[in-house]
C-alpha cells in the first residue's frame, strides 16, 4: 500500500509560494472555528518511516496555525509507572479536549511496530494488539474525536540518502542515532510489519493518509491540503452529537499517480508474441499440475480494467492451459435481488475455488469501489468502509493457502475510442459495445480517481495489484502469463516446494 508514495513527487516553488499563503489562511480560520464551537476535538497521529519528514511537518503545523490552541505530544517507549499502567494509559492522558487539536509523534503504532519488527510479538499477539488499537480508535470516533493519521514514507534507498545527509553536517549529526540505522538495516522488517498493521487499522471510520516524505515542499501541502479538507468536512458537520469522518483520500498535488505514470504504449510484434504465447501457458499448466499446488493451494485470478482493455482476451489465453475440469470462470454484473439481499461478499464467498482448483474473476469485489462509487449506487461510507473489508476478505483467503492474483488493465482514452468504433463495425464483436459503455468514457477521470485509491488502498503484501500496460494486447497477454506464473511459483516456493524457474520476458 505504500506503491504511490515512492513515485518521488514534487511541486514546484513557485507553485509552493502561490498556495501556501491561502492555506495557512483558511487553516487559521478552521481552527478558529474549531475553538469557538466545541463540538469535537482533533487528533493527528503523525507515524512513519524514519527521515521522512515527520518532526519538521510538526513544527511546521505549528508554524502555520494558532499553537496555543494545539497540544504536541511525543511519545517514547514506556518507562516506570507508565509500564505498570494499562497500555492506553497514558494516551488517554494526553488527549485533546473538545475545540482543541491533538499532535501525537509516535503513538500507540510505534511500539506495536516495534515489538513485530523486532519479532517480540509473534503473529498472533500482533493482531491482538491492533484489534485492541482498532477499538481504542472506534471508542474516540463514537466520542467525537476526529482522528486523522498519516504516515510519512520513504522508499530505503530514499531513507538511506536522508539519514547520510543528516549525518554529515554537524548541525543536524545529532539527529540520527543507532536506532535510525538499525531500523535502516532492518527495513523490510519493519515495512512489512507496518504494511500489515496500516491495512488493518485503516478503517473507514479511522482511515490512513500516507504522505510521499521525499520532497518537503510536496510533503508539507498534501498534509496541509488534507488537514484543511478534514477540518472544513467537520465544520461543515454541525451537529454536535454527529460523528464526522475524516476524508481517507489524498489527490497528489503534482498529478501525479499509479495509472498516469504507466507507459500504456509498450511494443510487441505478432511474431515475437507466438513465439511465447505457448511457452507462458505450459508453464502455468506445470505450475497447477504440482503437487504442492494440487494438494494445499487453490488459486483466485481477479480481473479488473478499463472498458475493452482486453480482459475477455487475456482470460481465454489463460483458461486455453488450463484443464476444463479444474477452472471456473464468473463474470460479475450488477447482483441479483438475492445477492442484494445479502451482505456485499456474500455471493464472491460462495464462489471461491477449493484445492487444486482455479476461479477467475471477470470484475469482482471492487465493484463496490469503482463503480458503485462513481456512480453513486452507494454511499460514501459503504466503499469507503470497503477497503478494509475487502483487505480483510483477502488476507483470510491467504491464510488459507488461496493465491489471489489480481490485474489491472489500463489503456489510454484513445485506444478505448478506436476499440469501441472497432467492435461498432465487426459483427462478431458488436454484441460487446452498448450504450452503457460509451456513457461510461464521460466518467473516465472520476474512474481514474477511483482505480488510483483502489489500488494505492488495497494493494498489500498478501495481495498485490499488478498494472497491466494494455494499449498493444500482445504485450498485455504476455506480461499477464508471465506474472501469474511467477506470483504462482514464488508462493509455491515459500512453502518448500521447488518449481522450475521460469524466464522473464523479453
Amino acid at each position: 500500500m505504500f506503491e504511490s508514495a515512492e513515485l518521488h513527487h514534487k511541486i514546484s516553488k513557485s507553485q509552493y509560494s502561490k498556495e501556501v499563503p491561502q492555506l495557512r489562511e483558511k487553516l487559521l480560520e478552521l481552527q478558529f472555528e474549531l475553538q469557538q464551537h466545541k463540538e469535537r476535538s482533533v487528533l493527528i497521529v503523525i507515524a512513519g518511516v524514519d527521515g521522512a519528514g515527520k518532526g519538521e511537518t510538526i513544527n511546521l503545523l505549528n508554524a502555520w496555525m494558532d499553537p496555543r490552541t494545539i497540544e504536541t505530544t511525543a511519545f517514547t517507549q514506556a518507562q516506570g509507572h507508565e509500564e505498570a499502567m494499562p497500555a492506553f494509559w497514558r494516551y488517554w492522558q494526553a488527549l485533546p479536549e473538545r475545540g482543541r487539536i491533538g499532535i501525537f509523534f509516535d503513538s500507540w503504532y510505534s511500539d506495536a511496530i516495534e515489538a513485530r519488527a523486532r519479532r517480540r510479538l509473534d503473529a498472533a499477539a500482533y493482531d491482538a494488539r491492533i484489534q485492541a488499537i482498532i477499538n481504542f480508535e472506534n471508542m474516540l470516533h463514537q466520542e467525537s474525536v476526529l482522528i486523522l493519521k498519516y504516515w510519512f514514507h520513504l522508499s530505503r534507498a530514499e531513507q538511506k540518502s536522508r539519514l547520510d545527509k543528516l549525518a554529515a553536517s554537524p548541525r543536524s549529526s545529532w539527529r540520527v542515532g543507532e536506532q535510525d540505522w538499525y531500523r535502516h538495516r532492518h527495513y523490510n522488517e519493519y515495512r512489512s510489519a507496518a504494511e500489515h498493521c496500516l491495512r488493518l487499522t485503516s478503517t473507514g471510520d479511522n482511515p490512513w493518509v500516507i504522505i510521499d516524505g521525499s520532497q518537503e515542499s510536496y510533503r508539507n501541502l498534501s498534509v496541509g491540503r488534507h488537514l484543511s479538507e478534514a477540518l472544513s468536512q467537520a465544520q461543515n458537520n454541525s451537529h454536535p452529537q454527529r460523528r464526522v469522518q475524516a476524508p481517507a483520500l489524498l489527490e497528489a498535488v503534482d498529478g501525479r499517480n499509479l495509472l498516469n505514470m504507466l507507459k500504456l504504449r509498450q511494443h510487441m510484434s505478432k511474431q515475437n508474441y507466438k513465439a511465447q504465447i505457448e511457452e507462458w501457458q505450459g508453464r502455468l499448466n506445470q505450475l497447477l499440475r504440482e503437487p504442492a499446488f494440487q494438494k494445499d493451494h487453490a488459486l483466485v485470478i481477479v480481473f479488473e480494467g478499463n472498458d475493452a482493455a482486453g480482459k475477455g482476451g487475456s482470460i481465454r489465453r489463460i483458461t486455453q492451459a488450463l484443464d476444463a475440469r479444474h477452472f471456473r470462470v464468473v463474470p460479475i454484473a450488477a447482483p441479483t435481488p438475492e445477492e442484494a439481499a445479502h451482505p456485499y461478499l456474500w455471493r464472491f464467498w460462495r464462489r471461491l475455488p477449493h484445492r487444486g482448483r482455479v476461479t477467475i474473476f471477470d470484475r469482482s469485489w471492487y465493484g463496490r469501489v469503482l463503480v458503485e462509487r462513481v456512480e453513486k449506487f452507494c454511499s460514501p461510507a459503504d466503499w469507503m468502509r470497503a477497503y478494509d473489508e475487502i483487505n480483510q476478505f483477502e488476507h483470510q483467503l491467504a491464510e488459507k493457502r488461496i493465491i489471489v492474483v489480481k490485474f489491472w488493465l489500463a489503456i489510454s482514452k484513445d485506444e478505448q475510442a478506436r476499440r469501441f468504433e472497432e467492435r461498432e463495425q465487426t459483427g462478431f464483436k458488436r454484441f460487446k459495445i452498448t450504450a452503457e459503455d460509451w456513457r461510461n468514457r464521460e466518467r473516465w477521470d472520476d474512474y481514474i480517481v477511483a482505480v488510483n485509491d483502489m489500488v494505492d488502498r488495497t494493494s498489500t503484501q498478501t495481495a498485490a495489484w499488478t498494472l497491466i500496460e494494455a494499449n498493444n494486447k500482445y504485450f498485455a497477454r504476455i506480461k499477464i502469463l508471465r506474472s501469474l506464473c511467477e506470483q504462482v511459483e514464488s508462493v509455491l516456493a515459500r512453502q518448500g516446494a521447488k518449481p522450475g524457474k521460469s524466464r522473464r520476458m523479453g
